[in-house]
């Protein structure tokens, strides 16, 4: 071929990829700094005689538009951009959309089970997406929690991670994964690490409702809901197959964590199918070294040879034994077989490996160490969700419609033997739980809607107890922690009515009844305990009922008013439990039991100038009536009864309190440019409870706590510069319960317990390098403060270096 043949071809060539550039074009929108692609983005000309939408890549043909036409790209959560083709062709076809200041967090499902604007609820609700996920980079899903900076966490152990909302913990919060209830009938008032068990890099986005959540949620609802949406399996927008996936690596310098995770969606026409698997490995966690010196751990229990030795630890830094290992697995399936009707199948199971439950390995027994080993086992979470959601628009009954049907096994362990001693403590408890939710809305007119719905839960509880003698390694039976087979059943219906008169004026009321059957048989536990009753069995019911309005007189002010009440029944750890809940303690069951209720308020102030400047503040109240409380008890006349070879005072779950919770937050944006802006999170909480005439400090209750950011974000760099700080609680204001656990505590000049204040500086950076590779690095704790968060029995990370890469196909 003669030279200017080549040059013929090559330009024929080149015009023909200018002309099909141009005049045929595919675009590709993505979202400016993350550069990930943009589904449901509308294109239309100015008539909007031609319009089109996005693929799930961000991708959409631009053969129906003329060369001269100008073509608008809109999306809600984004900016609106308006381009021609010329212009497009320019930016390598690719149109970049900037997210608007308030993006997804304005769309909340938790309300009402349905998507409804964030701006029309009365309750304050809290989200994180899964941008902020990425950037956060939790270790686990409390982790991820406390990034919202409204809820504060509290550790035993590093395999931990215990909420507290408004003054409420445990068994007092709701969790939710998809919709379903996570709570189970052994879900304690003591700290519970449970929320572990969700894997942070299968989320989707997470919802928090800050105050009673009762009336769609039921029992347990009372400080607040925390509900986590993973991610949903992705159909293809055309006749062939859509196949999308994420890598990612991750380590971490303060506990040598080593992370890997891997998902990928394969989606058809009509079926998609998504699959999430997740591994962690944590060692020893390492303390900061510039704090009180009540934290470090000077030596810890060994086995040399069969037998128990203290050994000094070499690095007092490095809390001994706190390492271990996680799995999480998810398979979503998705069948939409046609627009207004689709399935959702869902698996999880997570588990862990053994770890130790470190504040029980600090506890001194006179000069020596109390315990050898006190081990959780392996803490075992599986889940079958089957879902159906229809939306209609024939029905006199509903719009929509969803059912969701599922069942789940939790199982736990704990193992504990004292130092010098061959008998090893051995419990094992399991708990089979079945749900069936319907739930329901309908639109009366363009004003008014309903949701309502049923649900019904029913769980069976299993434990076991035995002695094992390390060195002959025979077992004998032992009191369980609850009664094995007892059963815990809910039956529910409930309505929750929205008017919406105008654009600035919403009412949202609603009601539930809801009806608790317990029961549980003592037989096998009264060869060891002697109690006067065989069997338990309680029938309860209980009405809630919420109402609230929404106020916004103009762009700039928003006013939001709620009032509810909430209610907790009891559960199988109320009525059943038996364990030691402090040295020399143990906590017996109880028949006579009654539900607990909160009564609250909750009035919330936005003032938006004009995007620059946010200002977020609610103030709250809530009265606990009838609170279930451990306090002394007696067994058959007696005060004291032996319990794991130890004479301990006899304690119960009673409806023995009040309780009166009050807090104010307040939350601050300013979007100094595009590019630079602040955000701030502050939290006062305080609370007095009621013992026998006494008020004192309420336990949950945590120090006022906060957090402040700078966030810089350019093209494909994101910085953000944040301080996380706490404020002191002082010996008097413990609770008598934390106040008689002073080992996990500082001691003050005069020998007493409390938590002292602390803060932390932290510096985090996501850099995009392109569509597919992104790297996130934290560097936390900076000056490598020793600290303590309340009511925690380890010492949080010191200086740490988080570096994980990300790939995304």
């Amino acid at each position: 071929m003669s030279l200017q043949l080549k040059r013929n071809f090559a330009y024929s060539i080149f015009l023909v990829l200018f002309l099909q550039s141009v005049f045929g074009q595919t675009v590709t929108v993505l979202e400016e700094g993350s550069l990930a692609p943009i589904p449901g983005v509308a294109l239309y000309n100015l008539k909007k005689t031609k319009t089109l939408v996005t693929d799930l890549k961000g991708e959409a043909s631009l053969a129906i538009f003329n060369d001269d036409e100008i073509i608008f790209f809109q999306d809600f959560l984004y900016e609106k951009q308006q381009l021609t083709k010329a212009e497009i062709a320019k930016n390598n076809n690719t149109v970049h959309l900037t997210l608007k200041v308030e993006d997804l967090k304005q769309i909340v499902i938790s309300a009402s089970k349905f998507e409804q604007n964030k701006r029309d609820i009365p309750q304050t609700i809290v989200s994180l997406n899964a941008k902020d996920i990425v950037l956060a980079n939790p270790q686990t899903s409390a982790d991820l929690l406390e990034n919202t900076g409204n809820i504060y966490i509290q550790k035993s152990q590093m395999g931990g991670g215990s909420p507290m909302i408004r003054g409420f913990s445990t068994n007092r919060l709701l969790i939710t994964v998809d919709g379903v209830r996570m709570n189970n009938a052994i879900f304690r008032g003591g700290n519970l690490q449970n929320v572990i068990s969700i894997d942070p890099f299968a989320i989707r986005n997470t919802e928090v409702t800050l105050g009673a959540g009762s009336v769609v949620y039921g029992s347990d609802a009372i400080g607040g809901v925390m509900s986590f949406y993973t991610k949903k399996p992705q159909l293809s927008y055309k006749d062939e197959l859509f196949l999308a996936g994420n890598a990612l690596a991750r380590y971490s310098t303060a506990n040598k964590e080593k992370t890997g995770h891997f998902d990928v969606n394969l989606g058809y026409k009509k079926w998609a199918f998504l699959t999430s698997v997740s591994y962690t490995n944590f060692d020893d966690l390492r303390m900061g070294s510039h704090g009180p010196t009540d934290y470090i751990r000077p030596e810890y229990v060994a086995s040399a040879n069969g037998e128990d030795i203290i050994v000094a630890n070499s690095n007092p830094l490095v809390q001994i034994p706190t390492g271990y290992d996680q799995i999480n697995l998810m398979q979503k399936a998705r069948y939409e077989p046609s627009d207004n009707l689709n399935f959702d199948f869902g698996l999880y199971y997570s588990t862990t490996s053994d770890y130790s439950r470190y504040d029980r390995l600090i506890r001194y027994r006179g000069d020596y160490l109390r315990s050898a080993e006190w081990n959780y086992g392996p803490q075992q979470w599986f889940m079958g969700n089957f879902q159906l959601t229809k939306l209609s628009s024939n029905s006199n009954l509903y719009d929509k419609i969803q059912t969701t049907l599922a069942y789940q096994n939790f199982k736990e362990s704990r193992e504990d033997r004292d130092y010098q001693s061959a008998i090893r403590e051995v419990r094992s408890e399991s708990v089979a739980a079945m749900s069936f939710n319907l739930d329901l809305e309908k639109d009366f007119s363009e004003t008014t809607s309903i949701f309502y719905g049923l649900e019904y839960l029913h769980n069976i509880v299993g434990s076991e107890g035995h002695e094992e003698h390390i060195e002959t390694q025979v077992n004998a039976p032992n009191v369980t922690r609850y009664p094995d087979g007892a059963t815990w059943q809910s039956v529910a219906a409930y309505a929750s009515l929205k008017h919406k008169p105008n654009s600035k004026f919403v009412f949202q009321t609603g009601l539930r009844f809801n009806q608790v059957i317990a029961k549980a048989d003592f037989t096998a536990n009264n060869e060891f305990l002697n109690l006067p009753f065989n069997d338990v069995e309680i029938n309860t019911g209980a009405l809630t009922g919420t109402a609230g309005i929404t106020w916004s007189p103009s762009d700039m002010i928003q006013w939001k008013l709620n009032a509810s009440t909430a209610f907790r029944a009891p559960n199988i750890d109320d009525i059943g439990k038996v364990f030691d809940s402090e040295p020399g303690a143990v906590v017996v069951p109880n028949k006579d039991l009654k539900a607990e209720y909160a009564y609250g308020g909750e009035l919330g102030l936005k003032l938006n100038f004009d995007d620059k400047v946010v200002l977020d503040l609610a103030s709250y109240y809530t009265f606990l009536d009838n609170a279930l409380i451990r306090r002394a008890y007696t067994i058959n006349g007696a005060t004291e009864i032996m319990y794991d070879g130890e004479l301990s005072d006899v304690q119960a779950i009673q409806n023995a309190s009040k309780a009166w919770i009050y807090g104010f937050e307040a939350g601050l944006e300013v979007n100094f440019t595009k590019q630079l802006k602040l955000s701030s999170q502050y939290n006062v909480i305080g609370g007095t409870e009621d013992n026998n005439g006494l008020e004192e400090p309420v336990r949950h209750v945590a120090p006022n706590f906060g957090r402040t950011h700078l966030i810089w974000k350019n093209n494909k760099l994101q910085l953000n510069a944040f301080v996380v700080y706490n404020n002191e609680l002082s010996f008097n204001q413990l609770a008598p319960s934390e106040s008689a656990k002073d080992y996990i505590y500082a001691l003050d000049s005069d020998g007493n317990p409390y938590a002292p204040s602390w803060y932390t500086l932290n510096l985090r950076t996501q850099y995009q390098y392109n569509a597919n590779l992104s790297l996130t690095a934290s560097l936390e704790n900076i000056t490598d403060q020793r600290y303590q968060p309340y009511s925690s029995g380890i010492a949080a990370a010191g200086r740490n270096l988080i570096l994980a890469l990300k790939y995304t196909l």
